[in-house]
């Protein structure tokens, strides 16, 4: 279980930090710290993190990436690796998203055998 929450942990700090990058302290914050919510045993709480996990990563990452591709077109730059790292972003912040399926499995089967 620790893996799933250090992957749902690094999402949250990448998210973090391309807020920092623009200046956007407190979104920053927020995302640097909402990790430590999955100290609160209560399932609605890991689905609210996977929730803001799954919105960013379309309106973060996603528009993100259409404006960095689009910059690099427009300036006739290389853009194919930028669109394959954008994506594996992507990816990488659903996959968290996923990894907390299976907090939620343990916790609920550790209250079942308790």
């Amino acid at each position: 279980m620790w893996w799933r929450i250090l992957f749902i942990s690094l999402a949250y700090l990448l998210l973090g930090a391309h807020f920092l990058r623009f200046g956007q302290n407190e979104a920053c914050i927020a995302y640097a710290l909402a990790p430590a919510l999955l100290f609160i045993r209560s399932t609605w709480m890991t689905r609210l993190l996977q929730l803001a996990l799954i919105v960013s990563a379309f309106l973060v990452w996603g528009v993100s990436g259409f404006e960095y591709v689009q910059t690099r077109i427009l300036a006739e730059a290389p853009w194919y690796r930028l669109s394959i790292i954008m994506s594996s972003v992507v990816m990488f912040t659903l996959f968290a998203a996923w990894c907390g399926n299976g907090i939620i499995d343990k916790r609920s089967q550790r209250r079942l055998f308790s």
